[in-house]
């Protein structure tokens, strides 16, 4: 067998590791048309991966465990409306923003991040799942020009709390739609009291933090959290 057969025969394994059986027991709700799409981006992914390095060997083979339900922790923690707007920052390979796309049909999606291969792969990736609700866009977060006014900011542990409201602080609506003002929903672990206690102002008295054991009970989400901040 030569290499492009094994490669081949790798990949097949692979997508068949994906058969969204946990995003099936937490989103009972999802439609055949979603968990399609869910389906066909593993297999977007594996495929990408296979020629850049997008996602760690590891992640890759829990795909749908560490980045579709990691990233449709924040879909437990707040629905979003139809019409709501949001920014994906630091998006990397499309996380949290694409798997929220999907689940979200009508909300409006910007994945943005700095680096241009990995941008290149979301938009790639966007456009072979139509993904009419997302836009991608390559930028450093401290130099992306206004791109519109959001209801909120998400983002998966790129940086410190205040160093992502720094940057995130001019992009918020002043409007509100939901139960939850406005703000920043990330996907975090760690230390996080001290990251909330070095919030400046309102930012440190109107956070809250959600354990993800608590909509996903299995090992892997034991110590991350959902962390939202108001703008």
């Amino acid at each position: 067998m030569n290499s492009t057969e094994n490669d081949s025969r790798s990949l097949k394994m692979l997508s068949e590791i994906c058969g969204m059986d946990l995003l099936k027991k937490f989103f009972p709700e999802l439609t055949a048309e979603q968990l399609d799409k869910f389906a066909r981006l593993a297999d977007l992914y594996i495929e990408w991966n296979s020629k850049i390095n997008v996602i760690s060997r590891q992640d890759i083979e829990n795909l749908e465990e560490r980045h579709f339900l990691h990233s449709l922790a924040i879909a437990k923690f707040l629905t979003f409306k139809p019409g709501t707007k949001i920014l994906d920052l630091g998006t990397g390979g499309g996380m949290p923003g694409i798997p929220l796309a999907i689940f979200f049909p009508e909300v409006k999606f910007v994945l943005v991040d700095s680096i241009g291969k990995k941008i290149k792969v979301v938009q790639e990736i966007v456009a072979a799942l139509g993904l009419e609700n997302v836009e991608a866009f390559h930028s450093r977060a401290e130099d992306l020009k206004m791109v519109g006014q959001f209801d909120f900011v998400v983002t998966r542990g790129v940086a410190p709390l205040v160093q992502l409201m720094f940057w995130s602080h001019k992009f918020f609506s002043k409007k509100h739609k939901h139960g939850y003002p406005n703000g920043l929903i990330a996907l975090k672990g760690g230390k996080l009291k001290s990251e909330i206690a070095e919030m400046p102002g309102k930012g440190k008295d109107y956070s809250e933090v959600s354990q993800i054991s608590k909509f996903f009970n299995t090992e892997f989400f034991e110590e991350k959290c959902v962390v939202y901040v108001q703008a």
